[in-house]
Parts: C-alpha cells; structure tokens; sequence
C-alpha cells in the first residue's frame, strides 16, 4: 500500500499504517453529490453490512474539502470515511490522478487541434489485505453494481 496521509471529514488523520490489520477498500472518485459518484457511494452504503461480513474497512476519496464531504455523507447517509485530498498527494500515489480520457475531452481535442489536456481523478478502487498487500485494482467501474465488482 502506498505512503499516504489523509484527514477525514471529520479531521481526523488517517495512514496507511491504521489500515494495517484490517482488510480494505479505498475507492477514488471525481467529485462528491454527483450522479455517478452518487451512485457508487450509495451502492456501496447499501451493500456495506456484506463489507464488514467479510473483514472490510472502506474508505472512499476525492479532492473535496472536508466540508464537502460532511454535507456528501449526511445527505446520503454514508456509514464509511471519506477522506480529502485536495492537493492530489494520495491521487497520485496511487494512480489515480492523471490525463482524463473521456469521449468529449478526445473530440475536443480533435477539433480543435490544440490538445488541451484535462488532468482529474481518475474512478479507481484498490483492495489490500490486511497485511496491506495489494489483492486487486479495478479500473472500469460500474458505479451502480460496485460492490459486486469488489466482493
């Protein structure tokens, strides 16, 4: 698992060494209160009694603030942390910060011929043991059936 250190909505820091002990989920997302965000945090909201069936602590993380995440957790009722990274250090330790190529981006550039790069987080989801050796990373995300990608 890589070096990180994150606060959470509440403020309270959180490392790679807490998660030690403890199988884990960490899910990186684009932007709280968006549709697909939405959608994912909620599916796994729903699904989260089958996480701690099976020995998951979840984590979910975006560039928000922390009071972004307060307000993103209690309008959806969201039982797990969400961590903040606003200056992308975890992002891009794990792989999920980089160039964002989606179709309008792609057209964009064609058309215009300028190229213009748009870098943002990338929707990835890491699961660790609880030795935190990396088990396994998902990259196409369906936000509406995450939990059965993961479990």
């Amino acid at each position: 698992m890589p070096s990180f250190a994150a606060a959470d909505e509440t403020g309270k820091m959180v490392t790679n060494k807490d998660l030690i002990g403890k199988k884990t989920v960490i899910y990186f997302y684009p932007k709280d209160s968006t549709p697909g965000c939405t959608a994912e945090a909620c599916n796994i909201r729903d699904n989260y009694h089958a996480f701690l069936a099976q020995g998951y602590q979840v984590f979910g993380v975006s560039k928000d603030s922390q009071a972004s995440h307060v307000k993103f957790k209690e309008k959806y009722d969201l039982p797990f942390p969400l961590l903040s990274d606003p200056t992308t250090e975890m992002l891009q330790a794990f792989g999920a910060w980089g160039e964002k190529k989606n179709a309008v981006n792609r057209a964009l550039a064609a058309k215009t011929n300028y190229g213009k790069v748009t870098m943002g987080t990338l929707r990835k989801t890491f699961i660790f043991d609880e030795n935190g050796i990396l088990v396994r990373i998902i990259e196409k995300v369906d936000t509406k059936n995450h939990t059965e990608q993961i479990l």
